[in-house]
């Protein structure tokens, strides 16, 4: 029976290949693809690290937070016109619509943000609920909102946008760098750089650092741990609205009730590499796990490793260095 299910197990050269040559011939096309995935899951990260980093919970329900923002974008830009029927349009009408669509996607997925903290977690708060009640209620909040779209939407994805046509820009070595890649990196760039100089320098940030650090001492010194706390709840949302355009100029027929499951757990385990609660961790990680993706994807010939070869990563960096690679919590961060 053993050597029957051993013969049975699909090992042969098809199921993994071993393609350094593809590798070295598509490195740079890997790498400028990774980055941008890696922007968008660092997008994503920042939320779970900023709240883990304040309360210390592992917010499950920000990859719902994600998706709703992602399903404003699409009814956003099919009213629009980038349906699936959708004309011409010109370069500074394109710009003034996907700017629109992030405001709408931001001030969605900030509400939706806000009313799950207000409506999950507060009362937990105010009951000094044990840590293991706010992990379930986490899930089964992310399951509420998931299983809310699907009976509105359906279990199908939406029809695929229209997304305006990526221009070259330039060339690295033969691979070229469109308009789409540099525009998700850089704005990505921008709005992590913009957030940790917020955690770093102002006075809200530095409110977040010290409720992070001893929310009753901060408390004590007059900081409002109530309001510290939606605002972190909001911030995270307002990057996971950022996040959702992104990938959904990336990916036009991706949004689904279940997209944001997958893409969440990535964001969180980018998270866990960088070292949970630092906002620069969230950004390094996110940006490794998507070039570590895409490197294994082509050295292994199939798609479908992916997310086991970034998983195995996380999995030995974890075994060196459990706390992560940068490992600084949010509350001992300094500007």
């Amino acid at each position: 029976m053993f050597s029957t299910a051993l013969t049975a197990l699909p090992l042969d050269s098809d199921w993994i290949n071993f393609d350094v040559p593809s590798l070295v011939q598509n490195f740079w096309s890997a790498t400028f693809d990774g980055l941008t995935f890696g922007a968008i899951y660092a997008l994503v990260a920042l939320g779970y690290t900023l709240v883990y980093g304040v309360l210390n919970l592992i917010n499950f329900a920000h990859s719902e937070v994600f998706i709703v923002g992602c399903y404003a974008v699409f009814f956003t830009l099919s009213g629009l016109g980038f349906g699936p029927s959708a004309p011409h349009l010109g370069f500074w009408s394109i710009v003034l619509n996907l700017v629109l669509a992030l405001i709408i996607a931001m001030a969605a997925s900030a509400s939706t943000a806000f009313l799950l903290e207000r409506v999950a977690y507060k009362p937990l708060r105010r009951r000094n609920a044990p840590r293991l009640v706010f992990l379930i209620t986490a899930i089964g909040a992310s399951f509420a909102i998931q299983y809310t779209i699907f009976l509105i939407r359906g279990p199908n994805a939406e029809a695929a946008l229209t997304m305006y046509r990526p221009t070259p820009i330039f060339d690295v070595f033969g691979t070229i760098i469109d308009s789409q890649q540099l525009v998700i990196v850089i704005a990505a760039l921008l709005m992590m750089v913009a957030t940790d100089l917020f955690i770093s320098r102002s006075r809200t940030g530095r409110g977040i650092r010290a409720v992070a650090q001893d929310p009753d001492t901060a408390t004590l010194m007059g900081v409002n741990k109530e309001r510290i706390i939606i605002t972190t709840f909001v911030i995270g949302g307002v990057l996971a609205g950022a996040a959702a355009l992104f990938y959904v100029m990336k990916i036009p027929s991706g949004v689904q009730y279940t997209g944001g499951f997958v893409l969440g757990i990535k964001a969180f385990a980018a998270a866990v590499l960088g070292g949970i609660g630092n906002v620069r961790g969230a950004l390094l990680g996110g940006f490794l796990l998507g070039l570590i993706g895409n490197y294994g994807q082509i050295l292994l010939g199939n798609s479908q490793w992916t997310d086991v070869v970034a998983f195995v990563v996380l999995v030995l960096v974890l075994l060196v260095r459990p706390q992560g690679i940068l490992g600084t919590s949010l509350g001992r961060s300094r500007a």
